[in-house]
């Protein structure tokens, strides 16, 4: 494994094994690529550090993962690779689900993606839970921070106060990426993409820790129902890191997938 750049330097990242690679990998929020050492060892694959994270510099301006997705797939032009399969864990699980629907399903170019192993991804809500609304407090210092009746300094200790642990560590650049991400999977953005690549031919592993608290499976399950992709792998335990036994899980679905040559 050596951290290398693609596509004329604009990606950073790792490539593992010597030959053509075949498998994609995307990272969590607040991680960068060494997350899938242990799953890619002995593989031909590469994983990349997404903007603001690792070595990869922020953003311009807050992107949407659909923007994310845009930056990520002159990869796979670059290395020649393909049918790929595309792992994402948690946020570049959204980012994966993005990338796969903007090239098709199979049967399609060389270039396109063969499978998708999402593992931690919070695409969906939880089934039958409201979406939970910042406090008054946070919420009043907001209007009328609109209303330039509160200061720049009094709204970011709101924001520490209120914000979430990644919201609070995050630059403004990528606050405004998290915001965003999170808006999409409240209102169920990555279903319909997810959902029709998978229709149309897509294979789709869903690999998930038994007590995820950051991402729900039954929503995923829920917004494929009756499609005879995805296939879901539940891990005992609890937790959402790529670790422990979820890094074999992961491997073996990536396995499952891989081309013959």
């Amino acid at each position: 494994m050596a951290l290398s750049t693609f596509a004329n330097g604009r990606l950073w990242g790792a490539r593992y094994g010597a030959a053509r690679p075949w498998v994609l990998a995307l990272h969590g929020w607040g991680r960068d690529h060494h997350d899938f050492d242990a799953v890619l060892a002995g593989l031909d694959a590469v994983a990349l550090d997404l903007p603001g994270h690792g070595v990869a510099p922020e953003p311009p301006e807050p992107w949407s993962t659909h923007q994310y997705a845009e930056w990520v797939a002159p990869v796979l032009q670059d290395l020649d690779g393909g049918p790929w399969v595309v792992v994402g864990h948690s946020f570049g699980a959204r980012v994966a689900v993005h990338l796969a629907a903007s090239l098709g399903a199979p049967p399609a170019p060389a270039i396109g993606v063969g499978a998708l192993v999402l593992t931690g991804a919070p695409l969906a809500p939880v089934p039958g839970r409201r979406r939970p609304r910042p406090s008054l407090a946070y919420r009043t210092g907001r209007a009328l921070g609109r209303m330039g009746l509160v200061s720049d300094e009094r709204m970011e200790q709101l924001r520490r106060r209120h914000g979430s642990e990644e919201y609070r560590r995050a630059s403004p650049v990528m606050r405004g990426v998290l915001v965003k991400a999170v808006g999409e999977t409240a209102n169920a953005e990555y279903v319909p993409p997810l959902r029709q690549w998978a229709a149309d031919g897509g294979a789709v592993e869903l690999v998930w820790w038994e007590r995820d608290p950051e991402a729900s499976l039954d929503g995923v399950l829920t917004g494929l129902d009756g499609l005879t992709s995805p296939r879901a792998t539940v891990v005992p335990g609890s937790g959402h890191l790529m670790n422990g036994e979820l890094v074999g899980a992961v491997r073996a679905a990536l396995l499952r997938h891989q081309p013959s040559r």
